[in-house]
Formats: structure tokens, C-alpha cells, sequence
């Protein structure tokens, strides 16, 4: 008979618990326990696996988007998968179309567009581009812990602020105000706005939730120091989680206000392929008591299942549940002075690189 091996812990410093199957792949590898204990010692005595940054060999930055429900036409990707480690994000999944897993692979093995600047030099050259604002973050974090080291964003920026091409932002991390030298003269000519995912208040929720992000306060310091510097400044309350986290709707809110924010949105949790069977570990890992609970919330605003694909709904759910946090968060966006008009980027300033002698040379 079989050995029962005990659930999957935490890792320390990771979000997730464990590796799911590659939904791609036709092998698979299971571990097993012979019965002699040996496989529980190792989980339980396993260190924290490593970051292992790769290049990502693609020859094109900017990704062109057509979903209805998404606020930008394109976006740009410095890194694939993220060290974060955030259990809840929608991006893991993509990570199995590199032959890799959502779980522990998507937070340790990370891929870098290296020469992400060079190339996106390039594509703002071609003669048929037509300049529309570019969203950074729009599937893995620009500011994760490597772009400390690597600078990819920062090079894209650069590149960006030469072109006077209009950027939104968004991001966990509190790097975004390194480049504030960047980003407030953009801002000054309208060409710069960035958004501060603020998922919770809780510093010990924070740190199981997304392990390796910058803490709930050092967040409100960069929107604080951005908003001082003039760049407009939006909060934006991702994922609400219902039964764990939406109770502090209005808390976030009232927090990025006085932090200078402008603008507010938020999203419901949305639990894709692999993620709904991570997301199910860490609760029994994190939070079992809340477990049941939390899992009967989402699917009562999912039509009864944890995830719903829809263009219309996926952002927001539908319901009861999930009509009561919509009007709570308008309310709260009135009391706190989020309602005012949005004032859209600038894309008539744009100044294309020339191509000189074989090189591109930007005025």
C-alpha cells in the first residue's frame, strides 16, 4: 500500500508550495515515498530552491493586445515569469508554454529580454509604427528583485524618455521610484503615469501572499515619493480575494489617498489552469481555517466555479457577492476622492529613432 505523503509546506521566501504538471507535457514525475519517511525528510529540509535567470531569445518587445476588457493596445514584458512570488497571479500559467511549471518554476526560473532596449529602439523606428502608450507590467512585475542587477526596464525607460513615448506602469515594488528621474519629466509632458499594486495592508498576509514584493508600507512610500514628483499616480487593489482580503477595500483606498495617489481600480481574484490548484495548496497551507470559506466566496462569484474566462466578468465576477464589493469600492472612490477624470497620455510628442549609416541614431 501506498504511503499518504503530508501536503506540500511553504517554502520559505516562495509563494508557491509545489511544482503542478506542465499542462503541455506528456511526462510527468511524481514523487513517491517507499514508506521508509525519506521523501517527507527531504520536504521538510528542503532549503529554499534559487533564482535561475535565463535570456529570453525573442526578437520583438512589444506585444500587441486585442481583449476588451484590458485598457491598453500594447505592452511590454521585461521579464518572463517573476520572482514575487505572489500565489495569486494570473501570469503563472503562461509559464507552461516554456515547458515550465506555474508553481515554484515560475518564481525561480525567470527569463530576461536582455537587449530588450536595443530592440525596442528598433521596432519604434519602423516606418509603419504608429505611437500608442505602452504598458510595463502587464503580465510579470518590471520592478522584480533582479531588475536591480539587470536594469532592463530601466534601459527601456531610457529609451522611451529619448522617443518622448508615452509608459504606464504597473507594479509591486517600491524600485519604481528609482527612475523617477525618468519618469518625472515624462510625467511633466504627460507622456507617464504608474499604478501600485497594494493587495493588503497585513505585512504577515503580504508575506505569504507575495512572498518576495516589497511590504505593504514601502509600497505607499512610492506612491508618496512619485506623486510629490508629479507623476500621476494610480492604486490599484489586486486581487481582492473574498473571505481573506475584502475587507480592507476601503483601508487600501484611504491609505493610497493619503499617499497622493489619483486614481483607483481593482480586480477580483481570477484563478486560471494550474492556478486554481495552487492557490487551493497555499490556503490549506496558510490559512486552513479560511480555506472552505474562501473557496465557496469565489465560486458563488464565479458562477460556481473558480475561475471565470469571460471578457466582461473575469475582472469583476458576478453575483451578489461580487455586485456588493463593486458598490463598496464605488462608494469608497467618492469618499476618497478617486472619481475624478482620468487625463489620457500624450502620443503627438512621439520622435521616431532615425536610422543613420546602418545605425539608429535618436534625436
Amino acid at each position: 500500500m501506498e504511503t499518504q505523503l503530508p501536503p506540500a509546506s511553504p517554502r520559505k521566501g516562495r509563494g508557491a508550495t509545489f511544482n503542478p504538471k506542465v499542462r503541455f507535457e506528456s511526462a510527468e514525475l511524481d514523487p513517491f515515498d517507499d514508506g521508509w519517511g525519506s521523501l517527507a525528510e527531504e520536504r521538510a529540509e528542503a532549503p529554499p530552491p534559487p533564482t535561475e535567470v535565463r535570456p529570453d531569445a525573442s526578437r520583438s518587445v512589444i506585444v500587441r493586445n486585442a481583449s476588451p476588457d484590458i485598457p491598453f493596445e500594447q505592452s511590454i514584458n521585461p521579464y518572463r515569469g517573476c520572482e514575487h512570488g505572489c500565489i495569486y497571479c494570473y501570469a503563472r500559467p503562461s509559464h507552461a508554454y516554456l515547458g515550465l511549471s506555474p508553481g515554484l518554476d515560475f518564481e525561480t526560473k525567470i527569463y530576461a529580454k536582455l537587449d530588450a532596449g536595443p530592440l525596442l529602439e528598433r521596432e519604434l523606428a519602423r516606418p509603419g509604427y504608429r505611437c500608442k502608450a505602452v504598458a510595463l507590467g502587464s503580465n510579470t512585475d518590471p520592478y522584480q528583485p533582479q531588475e536591480r542587477k539587470l536594469g532592463i526596464t530601466r534601459a527601456i525607460l531610457e529609451v522611451l524618455a529619448r522617443c518622448r513615448h508615452p509608459v504606464t506602469i504597473v507594479t509591486k515594488s517600491a524600485a519604481v521610484a528609482r527612475d523617477l528621474d525618468l519618469l518625472a519629466p515624462m510625467a511633466a509632458d504627460d507622456l507617464a503615469a504608474v499604478a501600485v499594486s497594494i493587495t493588503t495592508l497585513d505585512a504577515g498576509l503580504a508575506r505569504t501572499l507575495e512572498p518576495r514584493a516589497a511590504a505593504p508600507h514601502r509600497r505607499l512610500d512610492a506612491l508618496r515619493r512619485l506623486s510629490a514628483a508629479g507623476v500621476p499616480t494610480s492604486v490599484m487593489v489586486a486581487p481582492i480575494i473574498p473571505g481573506l482580503n475584502d475587507h480592507e477595500l476601503e483601508g487600501v483606498l484611504e491609505a493610497a489617498a493619503d499617499a497622493g495617489a489619483s486614481y483607483a481600480g481593482y480586480v477580483l481574484l481570477r484563478l486560471p489552469h494550474e492556478l486554481r490548484e495552487l492557490f487551493t495548496a497555499w490556503l490549506a497551507a496558510h490559512a486552513p481555517l479560511r480555506s472552505a470559506r474562501v473557496l465557496a466566496l469565489i465560486r458563488e462569484c464565479r458562477g460556481g466555479r473558480l475561475n471565470d474566462p469571460n471578457f466582461g466578468s473575469r475582472m469583476r465576477g458576478e453575483g451578489p457577492y461580487a455586485e456588493l464589493i463593486g458598490r463598496r469600492f464605488v462608494l469608497a472612490k467618492r469618499r476618497f476622492g478617486f472619481d475624478r477624470p482620468r487625463a489620457p497620455l500624450r502620443t503627438d510628442l512621439f520622435q521616431p529613432p532615425v536610422a543613420e549609416r546602418g545605425q539608429l541614431r535618436l534625436f
